[in-house]
């Protein structure tokens, strides 16, 4: 049908979406078990939240429902590419997916600060939570190494050497 047959009113603008976080070109979805459940346990609160619209205008009503099927298809998605990293069988001696890393700074105007975080997929981090992704410059950085090794890393315009002091997987 051509527009000029349309209303104006009638014309609803496409609701906006938010990105899931984003996955560099290329790279798997890895997640761990607790972010494996944490995305199912949305899955169904967005199932259970498309059940229970209920606006009475319709025009609202097909823009929330809009939304919420725009975030179950991010959703869906990302957890058809998921890709389960089982912390129990990653080699406990190095950092890598899944791992509590702790250290410490070395060097710099930081020395001597100390930080423990874990290294997660991307739907799971949450700096605020110490939990950061595994895309993170300060986990592509440490990956591999084990405690004892120092890393260099960029922080601003500075550069710190930060020492592993201990590794730790499981919750």
């Amino acid at each position: 049908m051509s527009r000029g047959f349309v209303k104006e009113e009638d014309q609803e603008e496409p609701p906006f979406i938010p990105p899931r976080a984003p996955l560099p070109p290329n790279t798997p979805n890895y997640v761990t078990k607790r972010g494996l459940k944490a995305l199912e346990t949305e899955k169904a609160r967005l199932e259970k939240e498309r059940k229970e619209i209920d606006e009475a205008n319709e025009s609202e009503r097909r823009k929330t429902l809009a939304v919420v099927n725009g975030k179950l298809a991010l959703l869906e998605e990302r957890i058809q590419s998921a890709q389960l990293i089982k912390e129990e069988e990653q080699p406990q001696e190095e950092v890598r997916f899944g791992a509590t890393v702790s250290s410490v700074v070395q060097e710099g105007k930081s020395k001597g600060f100390e930080r423990t975080f874990t290294i997660v997929g991307v739907d799971e981090s949450k700096v605020k939570d110490k939990r950061i992704a595994f895309t993170a410059p300060i986990a592509r950085v440490m990956m591999g190494k084990r405690v004892g090794d120092q890393v260099a890393f960029k922080m601003g315009d500075q550069l710190q050497k930060i020492e592993i002091t201990a590794i730790k997987y499981g919750d």
